[in-house]
This record gives C-alpha cells, sequence and structure tokens, in this order.
C-alpha cells in the first residue's frame, strides 16, 4: 500500500537548504561500565540497533521523490537497506575535553543526510575520558533523524524504543511494533493520476476548512488587531540568514531543583521554569554585548497535536506552535517567571498557537508543486519573515535509566534545525531526574556560545538564590493547563539524580568579543 508523506512532513523537505538542513539529532552518552565484562565494541552497538530497526517504520522505508515536486513524495521499502551503511565511528580528537566533544557534535550535525537512504545514521564517538562528570570510558552516539520522518515525540519514542531498561537487553517498550506494507515506488501513471487527482480536489477541501475555521480566523485576527496576545518581535543578532556552520553546547539542572522553583511562584509549571531560565540567559548575553532591546525577546514553543490518543509510535510530524514572550524586560527572577506564567496560562489553552494550527490544518489542501514554491519562497534569505527570535522545544524522556547493549545512558541533549530569522534552538528532553538545555546556533551569529551556557547556568541559579516576596501576585487561574509537558509518567517513580556527579561542562576560555557586525 502507497503511503504519501503529509503536507506537514513534506515542508521540511521544501525548506531544506545547504546552509539551513531540516534534520534532528539525538546526542547520547554511555557508560558501558555496566555492560557485559564493562566494555562495549562497535560491532555490539551495530548488533543491537539492527536488532531494534523493526520497531519503528522509519528504519528501512526511504524516500521516492516526484519530479519537480508536482505532489508530495512516498514512502518507499529500501530494497537495498545495509544497517552498517548507517553506522560509522570515530575517536575525539585531543585534548578530548568538553570543547572538543561540542566542536564534533556540531560538525556533525551541519553535514548533510543521504537522502537516496532510508532517513537516519548513527555516529559513535569514542575517546570522552577528558570530560568532568563522565565515567572513563564512555562513549557517545549521535542519532540523526531528518524532520520529515518524525517531531520530537515520535523521534522519542523510536529512540526508547531503541533502548533496555536494564543491562541484561530487556526493551524499553515491550508493545509489538507498527506494522506497515509500503510496496514498490508508484509508476508514473499512478503518479500522474494521484497528483491531477489531488490539484482538483485542493480548491474544494481548501475552503471547505477554511469555512470551518473562520470563527477561529476572525478572533486570531481581532485579537492581532487589538494586540492582546500577539507580542512585538524585536530585532536581535538571531534574526539574520543563518549558515552552515553551526554551533552547539550544553548544561543540565535537576528536575527536583526545577520542581522548588516553581513552588515559589504559584502556578508556575516546568515549562515555564524552562522559558524563564532561557530568558534570563538572553538577558545576560545581550547586556554583556550591549544589544539587549527594551521589548521582550519572543520565543516559539511547539504543541503536540497528538492529544491522548495520538501514538508516538507513528512517525511523522503532528505539532503545532505558540509563540511566548520570555520577558527579557523584566530583571527580578521571580517577576520573571510570575509574568511567563500569567501569559502562559491562556496560551497554554491554544489561543496562542491557533494561527499555526490554522496553517498546519490548511496546508493539508494545497497542492505538493504550489506548497514547494511557497515553501521554498517564505523561508528564503530574502523573504524569510521575523516572527519569532528563537524556538525552544521541550521533549520528555524516560525518567528511569536506559541502556544500550549493556550500557547506560548518563547524559543526553538534543539538537533541532536553525532557519533564516531564527538563528538560536534551545532544546531541553528531560531524562532520569536532569533536564538539559542543549544549545544550537551559527558560528557568525553566536561565537562565544560556551558564554551563553554560562549564562543558563547563572540564570538558573538566580532563580534558585531568588526568595518570593510577600503579597506576591497569585497564578491567573488555579490549575492551569500545560501545552508543552515536560515530566513524562513512568509507571515507577524517578530515581534521583545521582549525588555528587559534576554536570559535564568545561569552562571556556574562548574569547568573548562581540562579533563584528
Amino acid at each position: 500500500m502507497l503511503k504519501q508523506l503529509s503536507a506537514q512532513d513534506a515542508q521540511f523537505l521544501y525548506t531544506q537548504t545547504a546552509n539551513n538542513l531540516t534534520h534532528i539529532m539525538g546526542v547520547y552518552i554511555y557508560d558501558p561500565s555496566t555492560a557485559p565484562g564493562g566494555f562495549v565494541r562497535f560491532k555490539d552497538i551495530i548488533a543491537h540497533v539492527e536488532s531494534r530497526v523493526h520497531t519503528s517504520p522509519l528504519f528501512r522505508r526511504r524516500l521516492h521523490r516526484l519530479p519537480f515536486d508536482i505532489d508530495h513524495p512516498y514512502w518507499v521499502e529500501d530494497e537495498h537497506f545495509d544497517i552498517e551503511a548507517h553506522m560509522s565511528h570515530a575517536r575525539l580528537p585531543e585534548p578530548g575535553d568538553w570543547r572538543q566533544f561540542c566542536i564534533a557534535v556540531a560538525r556533525w550535525f551541519s553535514k548533510p543526510m543521504d537522502m537516496n537512504r532510508p532517513l537516519w545514521d548513527i555516529y559513535v564517538i569514542e575517546g570522552l575520558d577528558r570530560i568532568p562528570g563522565i565515567p572513563k570510558g564512555s562513549f557517545a552516539m549521535l542519532h540523526r533523524v531528518h524532520h520529515a520522518a518524525v517531531d520530537g515525540a515520535s523521534g522519542a519514542h523510536a529512540f526508547i524504543a531503541m533502548s533496555d531498561i536494564d543491562a541484561k537487553g530487556t526493551p524499553a517498550i515491550s508493545e509489538p511494533p507498527p506494522v506497515e506494507e509500503l510496496g514498490d515506488p508508484p509508476s508514473s501513471a499512478e503518479i500522474v493520476s494521484r497528483a491531477w487527482a489531488a490539484s482538483l480536489q485542493s480548491p474544494v477541501k481548501f475552503m471547505n476548512a477554511l469555512m470551518k475555521m473562520s470563527p477561529a480566523i476572525i478572533s486570531s485576527a481581532r485579537k492581532a488587531i487589538e494586540g492582546g496576545m500577539t507580542a512585538g518581535v524585536p530585532e536581535t543578532r538571531f534574526n539574520v540568514p543563518v549558515g552552515p556552520h553551526k554551533m552547539f553546547d550544553g548544561t543540565s539542572v535537576a528536575l527536583a531543583d526545577v520542581a522548588l522553583i516553581r513552588g515559589k511562584v504559584p502556578g508556575a509549571t516546568v515549562n515555564d521554569v524552562v522559558l524563564t531560565t532561557v530568558g534570563g540567559a538572553l538577558r545576560k548575553y545581550l547586556a554583556k554585548h550591549k544589544e539587549l532591546p527594551k521589548e521582550s525577546l519572543v520565543a516559539v514553543a511547539p504543541v503536540n497535536l497528538r492529544g491522548k490518543g495520538g501514538k508516538a509510535s507513528t512517525p511523522g510530524n503532528q505539532v503545532s506552535a505558540m509563540s511566548v514572550p520570555i520577558r527579557t524586560d523584566i530583571a527580578d527572577p521571580l517577576a520573571r517567571l510570575a509574568a511567563v506564567r500569567d501569559y502562559t496560562v491562556e496560551a497554554k489553552e491554544a489561543k496562542a498557537g491557533v494561527s499555526a494550527r490554522i496553517m498546519t490544518d490548511l496546508s493539508q489542501h494545497i497542492p505538493g508543486a504550489t506548497m514547494a514554491a511557497v515553501a521554498r519562497l517564505v523561508t528564503s534569505e530574502r523573504f524569510a519573515v521575523r516572527g519569532t527570535n528563537l524556538f525552544i522545544s521541550n521533549v520528555p524522556g524516560a525518567q528511569v535509566p536506559l541502556y544500550l547493549a549493556g550500557a547506560k545512558l548518563v547524559m543526553q541533549h538534543g539538537m533541532a534545525p536553525l532557519a533564516n530569522n531564527m538563528g538560536l534552538f534551545v532544546a531541553t528532553p528531560s531524562y532520569n531526574g536532569r533536564i538539559a538545555f542543549s544549545i544550537i546556533s551559527e558560528r557568525a551569529i553566536m561565537p562565544d556560545i560556551a558564554f551563553f551556557r554560562e549564562c543558563i547556568d547563572e540564570s538558573f541559579a538566580d532563580l534558585m538564590k531568588a526568595a518570593p516576596k510577600a503579597g506576591a501576585p497569585k497564578a491567573a487561574t488555579a490549575k492551569p493547563k500545560a501545552a508543552v509537558k515536560l515530566e513524562a509518567k513512568p509507571k515507577a517513580a524517578p530515581k534521583p539524580a545521582v549525588k555528587g556527579r559534576a554536570k559535564p561542562v568545561a569552562k571556556s576560555n574562548a574569547a568573548r568579543k562581540t562579533p563584528k557586525k
């Protein structure tokens, strides 16, 4: 049975350029001392991954793209699938510290994927012995997947399905894998027939969807005119065309500490603390460079549209987004958290994200060739709209230890694509009692990315030290519903973070000079 990409999935293909690659990547560091014999060889990792390729359709299917993008591409079975063609390994160059690791991660992320094979690959890095807080002999696994194949939720599920819950090899997910029969590539006659039918039906379906959503569109437009939920987006160093050389750095904090901060502002959520922390860090970073605008920076955060009945095991994209002012205009950390909370209480009711959802639904009925042309136009250097300053993505992870080939996962980060006029992405995956702040930017935009990582550490420390003032404002609602839920819901209670383990980041002595404009 032929399976065609959805309009939202296909957009990630149409918008990809040499400078803006649209794949995502998980960064995982493992301690092999828990494995049988106390070590893991590269061939053991290959064997383990090969034993799990049946857990998700994304591992064996490749794209069949149509001439001139006259219609959205199809997924077909890769008749030449070879597990070793998707896996490679190397050793970290000297001195093998955190900075060298970040450079290696960024370089691999900046390389284009092979679009003629299934859209995933794995790069194993050894030689991490000089990274503080990382056990000796550890290795890293960089797992890339194209965004056309998965979103954050389905990508996280595919990774967990590839993992174990103990060193013995007990699968983390015991449910049966999804069954998908793809068949052979469509014939030329079938391609033309399907594309012609889609083009004829598109205007009718588009108008039907538009009529159904007209009340939401009118409401959204009224709010924009009145200046209600829509905030202005100030011009910053992040709102420029993005080059090909990406940068990476990261840090992590304990979820228990996040909970302590939440308690200081009634009604605040984990997501609010994340947004406030990033807002405080950007305030410090831009102030250092004398570039802090008077208006608040605005972040876009994804909203999972799967709902309670949606299955994360199904690959593809089912997301919308909401814009949130992260209150870089407020110096006091708890006052900033209260302001973020007040905004997200209403935004979480999906009012702020209505425009993105409308466009997502309407895009399902636009012909492939038209969408491809428009997508390339609106994301180009010349015509890209400044709709946000940065992207902050929150994907909940497992709150119990995970293993691969017997090795224990000790740290997790995530990376996602940038875009023209959006040169900063902060991914915040959580795992086993900790939440990571993964920073993705571009060399010309943020050459001192290690300094921004230090700003995140300082911003979080400010929230930890801050004491609530008497008569602090209460939450706008008693029980706000979370738009982007960070905490996972494991069957077992989360285990506390390992005591005394230092954060795997090293202070950088790199010069913190303002880049030439």
